[in-house]
């Protein structure tokens, strides 16, 4: 017969969910690093947009850009990451393949974890996704509709990453008869809703980012596009209304992150009370309850302070840890 590790037991599975973990970790500073590009304006490190193959997939025409500044090698840096996280998606792609094929499945477990094989190709094909709107948005000088998309696309392989280790551990628990915890009832709909609202925040978040080198009413000097577009003013904007529409083009897209924000801070505090209200003690819970406040602390800082580097990378940093609590919720 063979062992345990040869097929989808519980050994197997555990390669697998230590893999998904190892996979989301790396992409969450795949997400981190992003960031670091966005601040240091490297996003153009490897060549301008135009510059076909030679700055996509290439770095400034080398496959390895051994002479560079420091925006080189930024950018590359966050390229060779990248890299690393398609390679393990290809190996958690094998790892599904072994466990959903194991040499003598028992008649009741064949097919049992099709779900792992499914989730994992269903990651290839995000990272794939990833990869050409990477090269896009080089191509195209980082314009602000493949930024958000390039973004928006990160946020859902993460998700899926953080799903593929939460249906292996259960997975696990019931392969060795452990006691699997149930749900808190009704929620679920009400995780959905605060996950896709907090994902379309991070991706016109994303979008406002995009538009770093346009002026107020789209011209005059950079003052770091829509991202000031309301001035150092918060919860109000420039003539201190609370959702002043229609003044100009970066203020609108400013005023629509601040609605998905507060549509999405709405949805979850609902959802944590909701959940709180029926039992659940869950350290999640908290963990949730500590990264909305903190990101909201700090979005309101980035318009207060102006635009600060740390700030902007702590507020991406932590809007990445909130939409894991979220998802995993």
């Amino acid at each position: 017969m063979a062992g345990p590790g040869a097929g989808g037991g519980g050994a197997g599975l555990r390669r697998f969910r230590r893999l998904a973990d190892l996979t989301a970790l790396v992409t969450f500073l795949l997400i981190l690093v992003g960031g670091v590009v966005r601040v240091s304006d490297s996003g153009l490190g490897c060549g301008p947009g135009g510059s076909g193959t030679e700055g996509w997939p290439l770095c400034g025409g080398d496959v390895i850009p051994l002479v560079g500044d420091e925006n080189t090698l930024i950018e590359f840096s966050h390229r060779a990451l990248a890299a690393v996280v398609v390679a393990l998606i290809a190996l958690l792609c094998w790892r599904a393949l072994h466990i959903r094929r194991p040499q003598t499945p028992p008649p009741d477990q064949r097919g049992r974890n099709g779900w792992a094989f499914r989730g994992s190709v269903a990651a290839a094909l995000l990272v794939l996704a990833q990869a050409g709107l990477g090269g896009l948005t080089v191509e195209h000088a980082l314009k602000e509709e493949l930024v958000a998309a390039h973004l928006g696309a990160a946020m859902l392989l993460f998700g899926l990453l953080l799903w593929l280790s939460y249906k292996a551990r259960s997975a696990e628990a019931l392969e060795a008869d452990e006691p699997v915890r149930e749900p808190v009832r009704s929620l679920k709909p009400y995780a959905v809703t605060a996950a896709i609202l907090l994902l379309c925040a991070i991706v016109a978040g994303g979008y406002m980012a995009g538009t770093e080198e346009e002026g107020v009413n789209e011209a005059g000097p950079n003052i770091a596009g829509a991202h000031l577009a309301c001035g150092h003013q918060f919860p109000t904007c420039g003539d201190g209304k609370f959702l002043p529409y229609g003044n100009n083009r970066l203020t609108d897209i400013h005023l629509t992150h601040r609605v998905f924000v507060y549509a999405a801070t709405i949805a979850i505090v609902l959802l944590l009370s909701l959940a709180f209200a029926r039992g659940a003690r869950d350290r999640l819970l908290v963990l949730a309850s500590l990264l909305l406040l903190g990101q909201l602390l700090l979005g309101a800082l980035n318009v207060w302070l102006g635009e600060h580097a740390t700030l902007i990378v702590a507020h991406l940093m932590v809007a990445t840890l909130l939409w894991a609590a979220v998802v995993s919720i």
